[in-house]
């Protein structure tokens, strides 16, 4: 019925990948044209969302994340690549929840930010999403190189 406990991590990874690369392509091109990407406008409303929801499936991810890493280890796995994918996921989680809250509060209180200053926002996005995607690096290394918690299931299957 339910997928087993190791196997959550893979499947909600990709939601903050997803989520943090639409959010810095839809910050960066409305920043660009002029438009306001925080308090309650438009484009404020779809990336709070957007960061909202990057911040909530980047935490399940980690920890869900170390859950299938505990398992591995019990199985007698080993890496100095987990270690880097961990605590690269960690430090997204942190990020990403981080911004999430700040986000959240913008559009709570009706802060608009303006440019010059409102190029932080896109930016900070891009920054995010660079850091995901070497999380992401490690974390395929793992499946893809390793066979992280799939070898059995390749080998038996």
């Amino acid at each position: 019925m339910f997928p087993p406990i190791q196997h959550i991590h893979p499947m909600l990874v990709h939601f903050p990948i997803v989520l943090v690369y639409l959010l810095a392509a839809f910050e960066l091109v409305a920043t660009l044209m002029g438009r306001t990407v925080t308090g309650r406008t438009a484009p404020g409303n779809v990336a709070t969302g957007l960061a909202i929801l990057a911040g909530i499936s980047a935490v399940a991810a980690f920890y869900f994340g170390g859950v299938a890493l505990d398992y591995a280890e019990a199985g007698g796995f080993s890496s100095d690549i987990a270690e880097i994918h961990e605590g690269l996921g960690e430090k997204v989680a942190i990020v990403l929840g981080i911004w999430a809250v700040i986000r959240a509060a913008l559009w709570w209180f009706k802060v608009e930010i303006k440019a010059p200053l409102a190029f932080v926002f896109p930016l900070v996005a891009i920054a995010t999403a660079l850091l995901v995607t070497f999380t992401a690096y490690y974390g395929g290394q793992l499946v893809f190189d390793l066979g992280v918690n799939v070898t059995k299931a390749a080998v038996t299957g």
